[in-house]
């Protein structure tokens, strides 16, 4: 069993190109730990090299899990601003990690199926998300159960998706106010509903609204 593996004490890095796919190798509840900042926990290094185009990249490795994310300088700062604006909601680092990565594709999670490719997480996305579900009157403890339960609501288009869904809510379901609040509490992945099957299943079925 995993929990019961004995870690290493001494880290290997290989060279970033054969890193595994996270995606495809990973177990969805293995923790990811990527380090931004200038220390580094007692188990993890990061590995400066430089691509063919002499692009500086850091290789995250981890004695906890077989994984790894590169990041370039640019989507390092991105990756910590994005970091920053959930630290409002008191998520541990290794949290707000896993919410970004199950957000943006760098963790694998059955709620995208196999279309949601590797991104670099935005600050004004993130933002404007959570900007949103302030809007809908939940409160700073309310986002962070919904973002616990939902992460990859970060990922989720805020029009086509977030807005949409609750006008939905609103004009078939009558679901507003209090109402709503309880329902995104209860099952927040209705804000990333994209698909109604009617029945006909289209193999979209954590997207769908035949789920709610």
């Amino acid at each position: 069993m995993l929990g019961k593996s004995v870690a290493s004490p001494l880290l290997s890095a290989s060279p970033c190109p054969s890193a595994p796919d996270i995606s495809t190798t990973t177990p969805n509840n293995v923790p990811l730990i990527v380090n931004l900042s200038n220390g580094l926990p007692p188990n993890a290094i990061r590995v400066p090299w430089s691509s063919h185009v002499y692009l500086k990249k850091w290789a995250i490795y981890s004695t906890a899990q077989v994984q790894s994310i590169t990041l370039n300088d640019e989507e390092r700062k991105k990756w910590e601003a994005c970091r920053q604006a959930l630290s409002t909601f008191n998520f541990s680092t290794e949290e707000e990690d896993k919410i970004l990565g199950k957000a943006f594709g760098h963790i694998h999670s059955p709620y995208w199926s196999e279309e949601r490719k590797r991104e670099t997480p935005e600050l004004e996305t993130v933002s404007e998300i959570l900007g949103y579900l302030r809007n809908l009157s939940l409160s700073d403890d309310d986002i962070r159960k919904l973002l616990k339960k939902f992460p990859e609501v970060l990922g989720c288009d805020i029009e086509h998706e977030l807005r949409n869904n609750v006008q939905i809510l609103g004009k078939d379901w009558g679901i507003e106010g209090k109402s709503l609040r309880n329902l995104l509490l209860r099952n927040p992945k209705v804000l990333g509903y994209n698909v109604d099957c009617k029945g006909d299943c289209m193999a979209q079925c954590t997207r769908c609204w035949v789920r709610f």
